[in-house]
């Protein structure tokens, strides 16, 4: 294996467009460290984007949101007041991936990039709206999050692309946003379920609402029958049944030893329900 530290994202382009083997990009090792222990995966080549300036670095947009380097792991995420308090969503999915340890090291574009339906960070940057910048041999594009995930361990980047930096867009007024899920243990589980909700309200009313869903299907949902079941609306019970209802009817979950197909709709109709109730309620707080 040839292990590569380049100084910037055109470098280890130019590196994995040579390589004529298998590759992998290392920002925070959490997947494919492991996946290399269990001799899943073994690259030709390990490129390690830790040493390009900017990695692990957020900012603020010009347009007052955010980005976020894909270095920046989830206890760094965690503890920015700034990004807590626009999108509390975003950083609670990504603070259910993996123990402490794990936080001190797990990053948002990799827990995307392993391309698992149960991802907790990947349905809040979706319902946030949140985009990528993507670099690769045939140049730079602006990608968004819900177009990344493909299915089960593979997403939709070509290859030798990387991703640079992560982008979440403005909260503007009167917005919140929230993520739950359910596992069958407290802490350190696989989500059954995960469900994200990013609303705005006008007054009371929802103007704007984005709703994504996670390990329901092969890939993290975007589901905009959802969000239409509940724009126009104060949350009242109507809505919230239209809104359960569609949620239900866009999973489509297996059954496994976690979970059968059927529990799994019971429960996203459940969440949707609480995590729009979080969402609404962070809103009314921002309009105060």
């Amino acid at each position: 294996m040839r292990f590569h530290t380049p100084k910037t994202f055109e470098a280890a382009v130019a590196i994995a467009a040579a390589a004529s083997g298998q590759t992998r990009f290392l920002a925070g090792g959490t997947d494919v460290l492991v996946q290399m222990r269990a001799a899943m995966v073994m690259p030709d080549d390990l490129i390690d984007l830790k040493h390009i300036p900017g990695v692990k670095d957020i900012a603020r947009t010009a347009d007052g949101g955010w980005q976020i380097g894909i270095a920046v792991s989830g206890a760094e995420l965690g503890r920015h007041a700034g990004i807590g308090a626009d999108w509390p969503g975003v950083v609670e999915g990504m603070q259910l991936v993996g123990s402490t340890q794990v936080q001190g090291r797990a990053t948002l574009v990799g827990n995307l990039c392993n391309g698992s339906p149960a991802a907790d960070s990947v349905p809040a940057m979706v319902a946030a709206g949140a985009r990528l910048s993507v670099i690769g041999p045939q140049g730079s594009r602006d990608v968004a999050v819900e177009d990344i995930p493909a299915g089960p361990g593979r997403t939709t980047l070509k290859p030798g692309e990387v991703v640079t930096a992560v982008t979440l867009p403005p909260r503007g007024q009167n917005g919140g946003d929230a993520y739950l899920r359910f596992i069958p243990r407290t802490e350190m589980d696989i989500a059954v379920v995960g469900v994200a909700v990013n609303l705005r309200l006008e007054g009371d009313k929802i103007t704007e609402a984005r709703i994504a869903l996670g390990a329901v299907a092969p890939k993290i949902l975007l589901v905009p029958q959802a969000a239409q079941a509940i724009i126009g609306s104060t949350l009242d019970d109507a809505a919230m049944d239209a809104l359960s209802a569609a949620a239900v009817a866009a999973s489509t979950p297996i059954s496994d030893k976690r979970g059968t197909a059927a529990f799994r709709k019971d429960i996203v109709g459940v969440l949707v329900k609480r995590a729009a109730r979080i969402a609404y309620e962070r809103a009314k707080g921002a309009a105060k």
